[in-house]
């Protein structure tokens, strides 16, 4: 089975699969992700080219926690999930409010919390306020799929690869490491493309003006140091005046944005595809 994202997160890349594909360079050394969130394009390269060296980062400790847990513990994951399932099912609205409210110190218990949220929360919307609490409300699921058994497996199958580090960090990090000849995959959290779209709250720092500014520098630094950068981003006019010279070519893709609350409104959207190759 192919290993598919186990999380629902926002700005996933699970749709746009393909033209990220059509968009890779032919030929690359290590690949490196530093905002993870749901793997979906790890994935499929690590489906398509077998033994591909990857170093996959993101700065949500739980989300990067997650990952680990299914490398090394899946069986005990499965376990905690069906735990989870079966009290939901018992009376889901309570259940929900009860986990949401919990506060679990094993790494098994954190990631299986985060896994359950994520399925049965309104919209599997990952979300935290300044505080760093999760506060998404539940979800209207008749019957969520809690325990992806299958997925899971193979998630944790295809992460064992020696040649996969998996770290929490920023980054501007990826800098110290990224040699001639890599591919640096850039998926920040987008820039609101309006005033009431600031979707930003991954992790309880929001993704700022400046952040984008640090980033189109190590973009540069990257290119400088012969990497091959691929960047994704909203199709806003900060985007665009940071990408607008040399050695940009800035390609404008379809895209759906599956978390909006309205869902006429998740539709005919564009974001921008930036790249130095």
């Amino acid at each position: 089975m192919i290993p598919k994202p186990f999380v629902k997160w926002a700005g996933g890349k699970r749709q746009l699969v393909p033209v990220l594909n059509e968009n890779l360079p032919k030929t690359f050394g290590t690949y490196y992700e530093p905002f993870l969130g749901g793997g979906a394009l790890l994935f499929h390269i690590l489906t398509e080219r077998n033994g591909q060296k990857c170093s996959i980062s993101d700065l949500n400790s739980d989300l990067v926690l997650s990952y680990t847990t299914i490398r090394d513990k899946v069986d005990d994951l499965i376990v905690s999930l069906r735990n989870h399932e079966k009290n939901y099912q018992k009376d889901s609205k309570s259940y929900y409010y009860y986990v949401r409210e919990s506060n679990p110190r094993s790494e098994i218990e954190k990631t299986s919390r985060l896994i359950f949220l994520n399925r049965t929360c309104f919209n599997g919307l990952y979300r935290v306020n300044s505080r760093g609490k999760f506060n998404v409300p539940l979800g209207k699921y008749s019957n969520p799929n809690i325990v992806n058994e299958n997925n899971l497996y193979s998630v944790s199958s295809i992460l064992q690869s020696s040649r996969i580090a998996i770290k929490c960090r920023d980054f501007e990090a990826v800098l110290r490491d990224a040699k001639k000849g890599d591919l640096v995959y850039l998926d920040p959290p987008y820039q609101p493309v309006s005033d009431t779209a600031n979707f930003t709250s991954y992790t309880n720092k929001d993704f700022t003006y400046s952040d984008l500014s640090r980033l189109a520098e190590l973009c540069i630094k990257l290119d400088s140091k012969g990497c091959k950068v691929l960047l994704s981003n909203s199709d806003s006019k900060e985007v665009a005046d940071m990408f607008s010279t040399k050695p940009w070519n800035i390609v404008k893709i379809k895209a759906n944005r599956s978390i909006n609350s309205n869902s006429k409104k998740r539709t005919g959207h564009f974001e921008l595809l930036i790249k130095n190759y």
